[in-house]
C-alpha cells in the first residue's frame, strides 16, 4: 500500500501540498476515538478517484481510509479551495523556475456531458443534452494558467474577462511577480470588439480569428497548445463526464487535473 500511495503521491506533490492544506486539530478533546486518516493516503484515494474515473464507492481499500473518509476529506479541502491554491504554489514553481512563457497564451473551452447538479444546461454542440463547460487559458507551453467551470450553454466570449482576472501572480525567474500574458489568442468565438477593446486597455494584444474575413486552416499555427492541454485533462477520467452536483466538487476535479499537469512539468 504504501509503494501504491508513494506512486500516486510523489514527495515533490506532498511537500507542495503540505504547504496549502489547512491544518487539523489531531487531538480529541472528548478523548478516545480512531487515529486520524493520514493525509497523504487520503490525498492518494483523491488521485486514485480523479485519474481512473471510479466512483467513490469503487475506491479500493487498499488505500487505507474508507471511500466515506476520503470523500469528507474532498469536500473539506475543496471548500478550503486547496486544489486551487495547489495549482498557484505550482506555478510559482514554474515561474520561478523560468518555465512558464507569457508572450502567447491561448484560451478554449471544452463541453462534457452532465448528469445534474448547478451549473449546466443545454449543449447546443450536443442536441441540446444537460452539460457543462470547462474554461481555461495555457501559458505558449500549454500550461493552465486560469480555469473555470460554467453551464454548456453560456457562450465562450462571456468567459474571457473572467478568465483574464482569475491568473493569479505568479512568481518570475527575475523581476516582479506576472498575471498578464503579451498576447492572447482565440478562435473566432471571442471575435467581439468589446472584447478586444477591453484585453488593449490591459496592454494585451489580442490575437482573435475574424469571421467571415480569416481562413480556419491557420487557427491552429499557436493554438494548438490549449487543444493538446485539453486533452490532458482528459486524462483525468473523472472530467470524462460530470457527475458531481456541487459545482465546486466539480471545479475541484478540475484543479486536480490542473495541478497533476503542472507537476509534471515540474518534475520532469
Amino acid at each position: 500500500m504504501a509503494g501504491l500511495v508513494e506512486r500516486l503521491v510523489p514527495e515533490e506533490l506532498w511537500e507542495l501540498f503540505r504547504r496549502v492544506v489547512p491544518p487539523t486539530e489531531v487531538v480529541r478533546p472528548q478523548g478516545g476515538g480512531k487515529r486520524r486518516a493520514d493525509d497523504r493516503e487520503v490525498l492518494a484515494g483523491i488521485i486514485f478517484v480523479a485519474t481512473s474515473g471510479c466512483t467513490w464507492r469503487q475506491l479500493p481499500p487498499v488505500f487505507g481510509p474508507c471511500w466515506q473518509t476520503v470523500y469528507r476529506r474532498f469536500a473539506q479541502w475543496s471548500r478550503a479551495r486547496v486544489w486551487a491554491r495547489l495549482h498557484r504554489v505550482i506555478l510559482d514553481e514554474l515561474g520561478a523556475r523560468g518555465e512558464l512563457d507569457w508572450s502567447r497564451c491561448a484560451i478554449d473551452s471544452v463541453s462534457i456531458r452532465a448528469s445534474k447538479g448547478l451549473l449546466t444546461g443545454p449543449n447546443p454542440t450536443d442536441r441540446g443534452k444537460n452539460g457543462s463547460k470547462i474554461h481555461l487559458i495555457t501559458d505558449r507551453n500549454g500550461l493552465p494558467l486560469s480555469l473555470g467551470i460554467s453551464a454548456a450553454n453560456l457562450h465562450d466570449s462571456q468567459a474571457l474577462k473572467p478568465l483574464i482576472c482569475g491568473i493569479p501572480p505568479v512568481r518570475s525567474r527575475r523581476g516582479p511577480r506576472r498575471r498578464k500574458p503579451d498576447k492572447l489568442h482565440a478562435d473566432k468565438g471571442y471575435d467581439y470588439a468589446h472584447l478586444r477593446r477591453w484585453l488593449r486597455e490591459r496592454n494585451i494584444s489580442p490575437r482573435i480569428a475574424r469571421k467571415g474575413t480569416e481562413s480556419s486552416n491557420r487557427l491552429g499555427r499557436h493554438r494548438w497548445v490549449v487543444e493538446r492541454t485539453v486533452s490532458w485533462l482528459a486524462g483525468c477520467r473523472r472530467l470524462h463526464r460530470r457527475y458531481e452536483r456541487k459545482p465546486e466538487h466539480f471545479l475541484a476535479f478540475v484543479g486536480v487535473a490542473a495541478a497533476l499537469i503542472g507537476l509534471r512539468r515540474l518534475t520532469c
